[in-house]
């Protein structure tokens, strides 16, 4: 939107220079009429009458032309203004912001953004190796031990990665010990599989909570640091008092951007351990109900 407007301010400022010059171009053709006819009837003064009927002396027509021709520069360096400031991208932007933060607060917070985004992205990709067809490993499960067996079974979930699949084999290993001892093996097994899909979770829940803690601290100390320049210069200058507050008010934008970040990955982690966690609670029960079935078959 800011580009859209500056583009239309551009366009204008050109459309106004262009009226000018031509304006500016009427009136010079209109001062060489002018001079001509004062050399050919040899008079000081010759009015000019134009199409609204107004009339300009020689002198006024001079003058108006020179103004005209002296706003086309000032319009120029306007339109040039406009083009430097539109060339600041985003990123260098957001650079001068931070530096402006100072580099005491700025750095840590930055810090807490490189970290958290670490864990998530290893969390992420841990999780999505983590994903299993689970109805395809029940069907190859219970096909297997219809055919070959406990052992057949053991063998498909060996070669199968992801927790549902170690949850199975813990649960298949105990097979001769009975059903209840089947179901407690799944449980205990169950519980630390899910451990290890939260593995991590804890520390990108600091550098949420972390970020902008660091970023008010940040401003308060900006806020003290302003009332102590205050303080010596012994006036309220809004120089000093801006300069404070604006680094003071970048540590808690630059706080609260970095927790808003992490906040999203957070909860797309939790959604997804949320959704594994059912997918395995409900392939153990059909991996129980299958063996059963197999131990009344027998």
């Amino acid at each position: 939107m800011r580009r859209l407007f500056a583009l239309m301010l551009v366009a204008s400022l050109c459309t106004i220079g262009t009226i000018n010059n031509s304006k500016a171009a009427g009136d010079a053709k209109a001062i060489d009429t002018l001079r001509q006819q004062s050399i050919s009837t040899g008079e000081d003064m010759i009015s000019v009458i134009y199409d609204s009927g107004d009339t300009l002396s020689l002198a006024e027509a001079e003058a108006l032309a020179s103004g005209a021709a002296a706003a086309k520069p000032k319009e120029t360096k306007k339109v040039d203004a406009v083009v430097a400031k539109e060339e600041l991208s985003f990123h260098q932007v957001v650079k001068q912001k931070f530096i402006e933060g100072g580099a005491e607060f700025m750095g840590i917070v930055l810090f807490c953004l490189i970290m958290g985004l670490a864990l998530c992205i290893e969390r992420i990709i841990y999780l999505n190796l983590a994903t299993t067809n689970t109805e395809k490993l029940l069907n190859n499960v219970e096909t297997a031990i219809n055919s070959g067996g406990v052992d057949a079974a053991k063998e498909v979930c060996r070669n199968t990665k992801g927790p549902v699949a170690s949850i199975f084999y813990q649960g298949l290993e105990r097979s001769s010990e009975g059903i209840e001892v089947v179901e407690k093996s799944i449980v205990a097994y169950g519980s630390v599989q899910m451990g290890l899909l939260e593995k991590g979770l804890s520390w990108i829940s600091l550098f949420i909570s972390l970020a902008p803690m660091l970023g008010f601290m940040g401003t308060v100390i900006g806020m003290i640091g302003a009332f102590d320049a205050i303080e010596a210069a012994g006036d309220i200058s809004p120089s000093l008092v801006a300069g404070g507050i604006k680094v003071a008010l970048l540590t808690t934008v630059f706080g609260l951007i970095v927790a808003m970040i992490l906040q999203v990955f957070y909860n797309y982690l939790v959604a997804k351990i949320d959704t594994l966690v059912n997918s395995m609670e409900d392939a153990s029960i059909t991996l129980i109900d299958i063996m059963v079935k197999a131990n009344n078959s027998k």
